[in-house]
């Protein structure tokens, strides 16, 4: 499946979005290269979730700008936008009980022509974005029907058949079991698109990205190279764990080997076997 419209540079410049009395992001600037897969890794509540909103046009940053091939997202028209970039959500919401195949064909509303009607292969497209995310033979199962893994799934296969040059992703890897979570993983590193993608798996991250973006209190901590990023201070100081980067013939794993906040917080550190009690009550 091509990829649409544009190189597919997207970009973020100072950007900041607050709710009353909370700074969610803060000075954000961000470069997604063209055409790799760029992670956007943290801590719970750092920012993740609501930077990808604002890179997909779907929230609006309260400063700064977010650019797509260098132009401002909200200066070009909505159409453009949808036939380059497509976003794909945390959890999908829908309370019309459609079909597989009529959700996937959401994806090709961008391209309709201007009497409303979609292209002659639409559904040629849409049958092949279901193919590559596991999901062939599901058109005409009723979204009901379906697990959270598989909504999930159809839900990339919708924004697959939008034929986006950039794709942004938000926790995809929720609810999708370990088999299909490295078949999205190499779909995603193997397209031609530019994908920015939120994971919570640092090791998964570290093997699957080119370039990682690591926020923190809804500032950049860091920015690079998975292997220049993720050192043991970045480790320590962000993500309050022991570990390291390690290259392996499968390629960058993380080496992770506990926490480093049980002093700090008085958890007991483990200890050897209690011996059962043999006195009597």
């Amino acid at each position: 499946m091509t990829a649409g419209d544009g190189s597919g540079v997207l970009g973020a410049h100072d950007v900041g979005r607050s709710v009353p009395g909370v700074d969610l992001l803060d000075g954000v600037d961000l470069l997604a290269p063209s055409g790799l897969m760029t992670g956007i890794v943290g801590p719970n509540g750092s920012g993740k979730s609501t930077l990808a909103r604002c890179l997909a046009g779907v929230t609006a940053p309260d400063r700064g700008t977010v650019t797509l091939d260098g132009a401002d997202l909200r200066t070009l028209p909505r159409r453009s936008v949808a036939r380059r970039l497509a976003f794909v959500e945390q959890q999908a919401h829908t309370d019309i009980d459609h079909r597989v195949l009529d959700v996937v064909r959401l994806g090709r509303l961008p391209w309709r022509s201007r009497l409303g009607t979609l292209d002659d292969d639409a559904d040629d497209i849409c049958r092949e974005a279901l193919t590559e995310v596991g999901m062939a033979g599901t058109e005409q199962r009723r979204w009901s029907g379906l697990s959270g893994g598989e909504r999930q799934r159809v839900q990339i296969a919708r924004a697959l058949a939008q034929e986006p040059a950039v794709l942004v992703l938000d926790e995809p890897l929720n609810h999708l079991d370990v088999h299909h979570q490295f078949e999205l993983l190499d779909l995603l590193a193997a397209g031609p698109r530019t994908v920015v993608v939120v994971l919570h798996d640092l090791d998964l991250a570290a093997r699957y990205c080119d370039h990682l973006v690591v926020l923190d209190g809804g500032r950049v901590a860091a920015a690079g190279a998975p292997e220049d990023v993720l050192t043991p201070d970045l480790l320590a100081g962000v993500f309050r764990v022991r570990g390291r980067t390690v290259r392996t013939p499968d390629g960058l794993r993380v080496d992770l080997n506990g926490t480093t906040s049980a002093e700090v917080s008085g958890a007991r550190r483990p200890g050897p076997p209690r011996t059962p009690r043999t006195d009597g009550p």
